[in-house]
């Protein structure tokens, strides 16, 4: 898998999940603040501060660049794990508030940072581009070193 691109994951999606997750990430792509990249990341689409602008990277190791978000697929349902809703309480419960107005019939299925999206009919696109932008890259890079206790 050290050879995987977005081009070869995107093709690995399952049919089932397919259109849907297209959406998202053209969602994400249309959102994304200037500044982050898009990259294979932990085996799965990501969203990163690159090590040219964030030279500690993830872990402060200077080796992995600082992720965002990443989206991915399992057996049963599409993932977007958000860093931000992690580290950020009020973000969290930002989305989770917005997310109740779509009125959707199932509950919502969210971790601590990942989104699980099991019935296709159900995807909130233009929160997730709304929770995509939030996120600056100067504004992301504060808030983790806040989090991880400074440089």
């Amino acid at each position: 898998m050290t050879d995987l691109s977005i081009d070869t994951y995107l093709q690995s999606v399952p049919e089932k999940f397919s259109p849907a997750f297209q959406k998202i990430r053209g969602v994400i792509l249309e959102h994304l603040p200037q500044g982050y990249l898009e990259e294979i990341s932990y085996g799965m689409i990501g969203y990163v501060v690159p090590l040219s602008i964030y030279p500690l990277g993830y872990l402060k190791k200077g080796t992995t660049p600082l992720p965002i978000m990443n989206l991915g697929y399992q057996k049963n349902h599409i993932a977007l794990y958000h860093y931000g809703i992690y580290t950020d309480q009020s973000l969290y419960a930002w989305f989770i508030n917005a997310y109740a107005n779509y009125a959707y019939p199932h509950k919502i299925n969210i971790g601590k940072s990942c989104i699980r999206f099991q019935y296709m009919d159900e995807i909130p696109y233009a929160l997730i581009g709304d929770l995509t932008k939030k996120i600056t890259v100067e504004d992301w890079i504060q808030s983790y070193n806040t989090v991880t206790g400074g440089n």
